[in-house]
């Protein structure tokens, strides 16, 4: 096999997979929890960008089950970008596994 090449190709799937890390920051996705009464917004870098909680879900006497459906929809938004960063670079990659990817 010629390294040349070889090296070659490493490069452009370097350069492939930096560019779809750079799109993924960009790209958002939602998940709610309780029929939607809390909706999470995260992005593709893993963060956070926005929480709504519809009003009617606040019950100052059950703050706990408040709190379980931010975590659930926290926790769904968070598996939805695993998802989604997972199918960008598996397309890159040809569906190998590379540690450190996401």
């Amino acid at each position: 096999m010629d390294m040349g090449k070889m090296m070659k190709q490493v490069q452009k799937m370097q350069s492939q997979m930096k560019k779809a890390q750079e799109d993924l920051a960009d790209e958002e996705v939602e998940a709610t929890a309780g029929g939607g009464v809390v909706k999470v917004v995260a992005n593709g870098k893993q963060e956070i960008v926005d929480i709504s909680i519809d009003p009617d879900a606040v019950d100052p006497e059950d703050v706990e089950m408040l709190e379980d459906l931010i975590l659930a929809a926290t926790n769904e938004a968070m598996r939805k970008v695993q998802d989604m960063a997972s199918e960008k670079m598996g397309d890159l990659t040809g569906g190998m596994n590379i540690p450190g990817l996401f």
